[in-house]
C-alpha cells in the first residue's frame, strides 16, 4: 500500500508547490463518532471556519454517537458549523459528503470507524483514490484495537497488516474536547518519518488545544492502544473493587502501564519493515522530536546478546499518556468505555461472589448497564488473547494482568475459582504482582527457597551452588521443575494455569 503526500518526481519546482499546498490542504474525517466529532467540535470552537470537511457513514448521523444531554450543552452556532462541513453544493442543492468527496477535495483523509469497519473502509479508500487519480492522498486510522479475520482466525492489529497506513491519535475525554480551556495531545504516525512531519504539522493547525508530534512507530502506538483496552477493564475493576486498599491499586496500575509498554517493545522487534525505520529515513529521528534514535533491549541467551525489545517508541509522549489516562477514573466526567467495563465487572462480582460465567455473560453485564458491546474493543481482545500472544510472542511475564483477566472472563470452572481469589483478595492480588512478572525460570528459585521441605527444592538449589562452584554452563532445561502443588496459594496455583494453557 503506497500512501504518500508526494509521487516519485524529482522535480524540484514541482515539489516545492506541493510543500506550499500542503500548508493550507484539507483534512477529512470520515465514518465519524465521539472522538472525531468531538475534535471537529473542538476545531469550530476554537477557529471557527476551519479547513475540516467530515463524511458520516451513510446512514449514520453526524452526531449520532452523542447522547442527547450532550447535543444539548453544545453551543448551537457551532453544531450549525459542524452540519456545514458535513455537507456541499451538488448543483442547486446540498447533499451530505461521502468519502469519495473527501478523497476527492482533502490530502489527508482519517478513517475513524472501529474495528468492525475499518478494513473495509481502507479498501474503498484505496480504490477511491486510484479512481480518482488521487494517490497522494494520504490515508490514516484511529481505531486503536485488534481485528479479526474469522475465515483464517488470525487476529492482529492493521497497521502491521498493512505497514504504510497512518495512525492517529492521542488521550482525550469527549468532554474535555468540547471544553473551551482544556486541551490534549496526540501522535500522528507514519514509518515514513517526512510523512509523520507533515502530517502531524496539518493537523496540528486544526485547533489551537490540539498539539500533534510526529512519530514513526504507527504498528507500535495502534498495538499500545489495543493493549491499552484490556488494561483499562482491569483498572476499572480495581478502582471499584479495591477501592478500599489503597495500598495494591498503585502497584495495578503501575504494572498495566509496563506490560502495555514492553508488550509494544516485543512487537517491534518483529516488525517486517524494521531496517527501513531506523536506517531509510529522510530525516534524522532525533531531528523529528525523538530525544534519542534507538531505545534497545538486549537479553544474554547462551552467552550471546540478543536483542529482545525495542522502547523507542516509548518517546511518542502521546501514546504513553493515552494509557496513563484511560486508567484513571477522572474527577469529572465519565471514564472510557472499557474502563466503565471493568467498573461493572467489579459490581457484579463482589454482588454474585464469582466470576463471570463467560464472556458473553460478562457483554450481558456490560449491555444491562447501558453499554453496548460493540464499543468495548477490550473485551473483544480478550476473546482472541490466546491467540494475540502468540502470534506475537508476547510472554507471559509482560502480560501477567491481560493474562489474569482472560482467565476470568475464559477460563474454566477451577482456573475461574483460582482467578476470583486473585482478583478479590489484596494480599493474593499483590503476591500475584510481585511474582507473575518474573519470568518462569526466575521463579523457581525463588519459590524453591519458600519450599526447603520438599526434596525436589533442595535438589533445585543444591544444583545451583554446584553450578556456580564449578563455574561451567548448564542449561535451565536440566533443572527440575518445581510444580505447583494443591495447597500453594491462588497466587500461584493461578500463574501455573496462565503458563500451562499459554
Amino acid at each position: 500500500m503506497r500512501n504518500s503526500f508526494f509521487d516519485d518526481s524529482l522535480d524540484r519546482k514541482a515539489i516545492k508547490q506541493r510543500i506550499r499546498d500542503l500548508e493550507k490542504t484539507t483534512v477529512g474525517f470520515y465514518s465519524i463518532g465521539l472522538y472525531p466529532g468531538s475534535l471537529a467540535y473542538n476545531a469550530v470552537m476554537q477557529s471557527g471556519p476551519t479547513p475540516l470537511l467530515l463524511a458520516p457513514r451513510p446512514r449514520r448521523e453526524l452526531l449520532g454517537a452523542f447522547a442527547e444531554d450532550a447535543i444539548q450543552g453544545m453551543d448551537p452556532d457551532h453544531v450549525v458549523n459542524l452540519h456545514r462541513m458535513a455537507r456541499h453544493e451538488e448543483g442547486h442543492e446540498t447533499v451530505p459528503n461521502t468519502l469519495e468527496y473527501l478523497i476527492d477535495h482533502c490530502d489527508l483523509v482519517i478513517l475513524s470507524a472501529n474495528s468492525n469497519y475499518i478494513e473495509e473502509d481502507l479498501e474503498e479508500a484505496c480504490a477511491l483514490r486510484q479512481k480518482l487519480d488521487r494517490e497522494n492522498v494520504v490515508l490514516a486510522c484511529l481505531a486503536g484495537s485488534f481485528n479479526h479475520d474469522k475465515v483464517k482466525n488470525d487476529s492482529y492489529v492493521l497497521c502491521e497488516k498493512k505497514p504504510n497506513l497512518a495512525f492517529f491519535s492521542g488521550f482525550h475525554r469527549h468532554g474535555a474536547l468540547r471544553d473551551p480551556v482544556d486541551s490534549f495531545t496526540a501522535n500522528f504516525c507514519h514509518p515514513n518519518a517526512l510523512t509523520a512531519l507533515l502530517g502531524a504539522h496539518i493537523l496540528d493547525g486544526i485547533s489551537l488545544n490540539i498539539q500533534v508530534a510526529p512519530g514513526i512507530h504507527n504498528v507500535e502506538a495502534q498495538y499500545i492502544k489495543a493493549a491499552k483496552n484490556m488494561a483499562s477493564i482491569f483498572a476499572g475493576f480495581g478502582y471499584v473493587f479495591h477501592w478500599d486498599n489503597p495500598g495494591i491499586l498503585p502497584t495495578i496500575l503501575t504494572l498495566l502501564l509496563d506490560q502495555c509498554l514492553d508488550q509494544a517493545a516485543t512487537v517491534s522487534m518483529s516488525r517486517r519493515d524494521r531496517r527501513t525505520l531506523y536506517h531509510q529515513q529522510p530525516i534524522a529521528l532525533t531531528e523529528l522530536g525523538y530525544g534519542v534514535p534507538r531505545i534497545e533491549a538486549t537479553l544474554s541467551r547462551g552467552g550471546d546478546m540478543e536483542k529482545v525489545r525495542d522502547h523507542t517508541f516509548s518517546q511518542l509522549t502521546a501514546m504513553v499518556a493515552d494509557v496513563r489516562g484511560s486508567m484513571m477514573n477522572p474527577t469529572t466526567g465519565k471514564p472510557t468505555r472499557n474502563f466503565q467495563a471493568g467498573q461493572v465487572l467489579a459490581k457484579v462480582m463482589h454482588k454474585l461472589g464469582r466470576c463471570p460465567f463467560s464472556i458473553e455473560e460478562f457483554e450481558q453485564w456490560c449491555e444491562d448497564a447501558g453499554m453496548s458491546k460493540g464499543g468495548l474493543e477490550g473485551v473483544k481482545a480478550l476473546r482472541y488473547w490466546p491467540q494475540i500472544a502468540t502470534k506475537y510472542n508476547i510472554q507471559a511475564h509482560d502480560a501477567s494482568m491481560v493474562n489474569l483477566l482472560h482467565m476470568v472472563l475464559c477460563g474454566n470452572g477451577q482456573e475461574k475459582e483460582f482467578a476470583f481469589r486473585v482478583m478479590t483478595e489484596s494480599r493474593e492480588l499483590s503476591n500475584y504482582c510481585k511474582e507473575s512478572v518474573r519470568p518462569y525460570h526466575s521463579r523457581k528459585y525463588a519459590g524453591a527457597l519458600n519450599n526447603l521441605d520438599r526434596s525436589e527444592s533442595l535438589e533445585l538449589l543444591t544444583n545451583a551452588v554446584i553450578v556456580d562452584n564449578a563455574r561451567k554452563a548448564i542449561h535451565d532445561d536440566d533443572l527440575e521443575e518445581v510444580m505447583a502443588q494443591e495447597d500453594d496459594p491462588a497466587y500461584v496455583l493461578a500463574m501455573e494455569s496462565i503458563e500451562q494453557k499459554l
